[in-house]
């Protein structure tokens, strides 16, 4: 029987430190194991978050180092390991895809030889071709695999408009769907404020500057590389992003977000993962949802296609 607030993170550097301190802040978990490859890297990030659970206002998650027989009783298993984009290299996440690819085969051997039945939430870029990999190497339910995809260049999408029009992010509505990279793409026809429509809202928010949608689109993707090259990574948009997943779950919520999985058929593309909206309860993924693009909107999934297809024929992967 697994326990239902056990929760293993694979990937303890920074956006797997980052994921486990998100748990403990939204009290997602009665406990968490840390997996890496350099123990001491996941028993020091372990041990500083579990000192963090005196405080008052702080749940008493047990908070440890891990190894792979964790997974056995997990509920949900969170892979962030591999290596990143680096400030000043290619800004394109498809570049890792290789390498990447290896070290998902690893990881997911280990896993599925000790459960098949833990949610497993990918993060690991290229997240689309990570998801790929072991949903289409592995005997594993597939709607237990889900990759974060393009929840969080929605959360991007949706706090760059909100700062346009100086409104809550939290009332915008609309996906950016596709791949995690470059080749996201805005769904502006599901776009919206509060129920107002996308088309309507330089005028109820009195702008005479008319909205630039590609500008938009240009600065969702570039303002990821822009903070991995100040900060040197990214990891608080991502860690919220896993986190809301994680929410949606254990809450058995029903929820609608998207995310990562192979396509079957939507949109006529196969074999290949990408992001579209998806329900998500205790049991995974319930449902995907083929939602009304226009031509535009059409085509830019069939490139977000092509891109990811590209890169996993380059590294191998059939």
């Amino acid at each position: 029987m697994n326990n239902r607030r056990k929760i293993v993170v694979i990937g303890a550097s920074n956006v797997g430190s980052a994921v486990a301190n998100k748990i403990a802040d939204f009290q997602l978990a009665s406990e968490v194991a840390l997996i890496d490859l350099n123990e001491d890297k996941a028993w020091g990030e372990a041990k500083d978050s579990s000192h963090a659970t005196s405080c008052v206002y702080s749940t008493n998650i047990k908070f440890h180092l891990g190894d792979y027989d964790d997974c056995k009783d997990a509920n949900i298993i969170v892979i962030t390991a591999g290596p990143s984009i680096r400030p000043g290299e290619t800004p394109d996440r498809l570049k890792l895809a290789g390498t990447n690819a290896k070290i998902m085969s690893s990881v997911f051997d280990e896993i599925q030889k000790r459960t098949k039945e833990a949610m497993i939430i990918m993060i690991t870029n290229p997240l689309d071709v990570a998801t790929y990999v072991v949903s289409k190497k592995f005997d594993y339910p597939r709607n237990l695999i889900l990759g974060t995809g393009t929840m969080l260049e929605t959360y991007r999408f949706r706090r760059i408009l909100a700062d346009r029009y100086q409104v809550d992010p939290k009332n915008i509505n609309g996906y950016v769907l596709g791949e995690h990279g470059n080749a996201a793409f805005v769904a502006w026809s599901t776009t919206g404020c509060a129920g107002f429509p996308i088309e309507h809202l330089d005028e109820y928010f009195h702008r005479t500057e008319k909205l630039d949608r590609k500008a938009i689109e240009n600065e969702l993707v570039q303002v990821a590389y822009d903070v991995i090259n100040k900060k040197g990574f990214t990891n608080t948009g991502i860690a919220m992003a896993a986190c809301r997943f994680i929410k949606a779950v254990l809450y058995d919520e029903h929820t609608i977000l998207p995310c990562s999985a192979i396509l079957e058929g939507e949109y006529g593309i196969t074999d290949v993962a990408l992001s579209i909206p998806r329900m998500i309860c205790a049991t995974g993924i319930m449902r995907s949802f083929e939602i009304h693009l226009n031509d535009e909107e059409l085509a830019a999934m069939h490139k977000a296609a092509e891109s990811v297809r590209g890169a996993l024929d380059g590294a191998g992967i059939q």
